[in-house]
């Protein structure tokens, strides 16, 4: 079958409202899976089989292996589907596979009887997620023109907010009832949502988003595709260096945040519901990402997307040292939505500035490797785990603060590092 390929963004017509939410709907789902593993399923989860004392190193460890999964798979799932050529698309037939695939393994962490099984399941979750979200970001730069891509990203972003937020919500409550010792009949009504958001989200992106094939490209072997997928000419993509370095950092301090919050209002804050409010200080982050997103992406196809994205890093860098300074309850949800607002403008318009970057015919592939520097950054900060045992042991809440100290400085490192590209934008 002759390879096809095709980057049609630059001259799409007739981009209708719909379109957007078509090519990025599938976020909502992805964002609603890992949001509520991350944030309450599996640290909840895992309490059933190490000690309390460890419970932050065996987080750690479990999510760092898995988004390490993360970062090498998506990108050579991008590259493969960057050079795939089938009659229906470059990018849906990646997405159906790792999508039911992903279903086949959620309820592995049900079923999970030691710690060992709730880690390998995890991983293979990962594997066949990102199978599917390789290709699929493909979409905004094969289909979007250039002059909407930050509109299409602040819909994006809007979208994966919605579906995190929706998510962790609903499914903070059913898991607190099954920390509770109310059942496992919860955590099998938790998985049983995301699946079926999975699969729903997965059968309208398929069915409704209608590819354009393109010019023709040769086939390569899976080893020499693999190699590809992580060759870059620093000298002619040094901006593109910079931008990951940037996002790397970025990314670090949200999901150090998202990763350790449940354990810090628990072991600090001393919630009685730590779930509930977890949950609580995610839809006050959320409120303020829905009123920044979408109003930042537009605004960026204006005036650019480096003055928003800098100035979201630095304010966010501004309400981690509230927390760290005056650690009550209405603090923390303060900042929680101050750090909202700069994370929905920093989403939208930093994810525009990607596709801005993005090397044409190679589209998946780059956009992969941006969202390398997201999973490196969540795998990045997971090894602080560790750290925050260690100084928990020397003094109660100590660890916590070293956390809070180690987010300031990677939003900073995050914002200033941007000022590094080059490119006008």
């Amino acid at each position: 079958m002759r390879e096809l390929r095709g980057n049609v963004g630059s001259g799409a017509k007739g981009f209708g409202s719909i379109n957007y939410v078509k090519i990025t709907v599938f976020g909502f789902a992805l964002t609603a899976l890992w949001q509520s593993l991350h944030t309450i399923i599996l640290p909840l989860r895992l309490l059933d089989f190490v000690a309390e004392s460890q419970k932050n190193t065996a987080l750690g460890l479990l999510t760092f292996t898995g988004l390490i999964l993360a970062m090498l798979v998506q990108p050579i799932a991008g590259a493969i589907s960057d050079r795939s050529g089938f009659s229906w698309g470059r990018r849906r037939p990646y997405i159906l596979v790792g999508t039911m695939l992903a279903i086949l393994f959620l309820p592995g962490i049900g079923l999970a009887g030691s710690y060992a099984i709730l880690f390998a399941t995890y991983c293979l979750l990962q594997i066949s997620s990102n199978t599917a979200q390789g290709p699929y970001q493909g979409f905004i730069p094969d289909l979007v023109p250039e002059g909407k891509r930050g509109r299409a990203s602040g819909v994006k972003a809007l979208l994966e907010i919605l579906g995190g937020a929706l998510a962790v919500l609903i499914i903070g409550i059913f898991m607190d009832r099954y920390a509770a010792g109310e059942g496992s009949g919860w955590l099998w009504l938790t998985l049983g949502i995301l699946g079926a958001v999975l699969l729903i989200v997965m059968v309208a992106t398929v069915v409704t988003v209608k590819e354009q094939p393109g010019i023709a490209a040769p086939r390569l072997p899976i080893l020499p595709t693999i190699y590809r997928t992580f060759k870059i000419d620093l000298r002619a993509n040094h901006d593109f260096i910079w931008f990951l370095a940037s996002r790397l950092f970025v990314f670090m301090a949200l999901a150090t945040i998202q990763q350790f919050a449940l354990y810090f209002l628990r072991d600090v804050i001393g919630v009685a519901d730590p779930g509930e409010a977890t949950a609580s200080f995610s839809v006050l982050a959320v409120v303020g990402m829905l009123a920044a997103v979408y109003p930042a992406g537009r605004l960026s196809d204006r005036i650019g997307r480096k003055p928003i994205a800098v100035s979201s890093g630095l304010l966010s860098a501004g309400a981690i040292a509230v927390i760290f300074f005056s650690q009550s309850y209405i603090s923390i949800l303060i900042s929680g939505g101050i750090i909202g607002i700069a994370t929905g403008a920093f989403m939208s318009t930093n994810w525009a500035l990607a596709t801005d970057l993005v090397q044409k015919g190679e589209e998946a592939k780059y956009l992969g490797l941006a969202n390398m520097a997201t999973a490196g950054g969540a795998a990045l900060a997971r090894l602080i785990g560790p750290v925050i045992d260690f100084f928990n042991a020397q003094s109660a809440g100590l660890g916590y603060q070293v956390m809070l100290g180690a987010c300031f400085v990677y939003f900073v490192a995050g914002a200033l590092l941007l000022l590094k590209i080059k490119r006008r934008g």
